[in-house]
């Protein structure tokens, strides 16, 4: 079910309000290898590009060179492992330039782990929703 959420990225608000500004660029519905998209993430526009695409494992996307003006990139990866009662899920992110290191460096220091962990906790509630709505 994880997986299934995060694929969805244009419905990403439904359980993670602060992503209600994801729009797919090119290619299916769902995220999938080479996948263009755009996003605003904690302020900042971001053109995006889907750079790891391992159905139920791995799923990963990073900053294109024309996304950015500022001079900054980003990369920011999921890795899902199955467990006997569900999953565990790793997220994390880098980011190198300018705006990243003034904006969310100095002026905002553990916002981009906080947004992370909030995201993290919001998705493993929503997808033991649906299972648990799938159950009845």
């Amino acid at each position: 079910m994880v997986w299934k959420l995060l694929i969805d990225a244009e419905n990403w608000s439904r359980y993670f309000p602060p992503e209600d500004q994801v729009k797919i660029l090119s290619g299916e519905p769902q995220l999938a290898l080479g996948t263009r998209y755009s996003r605003v993430t904690v302020g900042f526009p971001m053109s995006l590009v889907v750079t790891e695409h391992e159905p139920l494992r791995r799923l990963a996307w990073a900053t294109t060179v024309d996304g950015d003006e500022t001079g900054s990139s980003a990369y920011h990866g999921w890795v899902i492992t199955p467990m006997d009662d569900g999953c565990h899920v790793l997220t994390e992110e880098t980011q190198q330039g300018p705006w990243f290191l003034e904006e969310l460096g100095h002026k905002r220091p553990g916002a981009l782990y906080r947004y992370h962990q909030e995201w993290i906790e919001r998705l493993a509630r929503a997808a033991e929703a649906e299972v648990a709505g799938k159950a009845t």
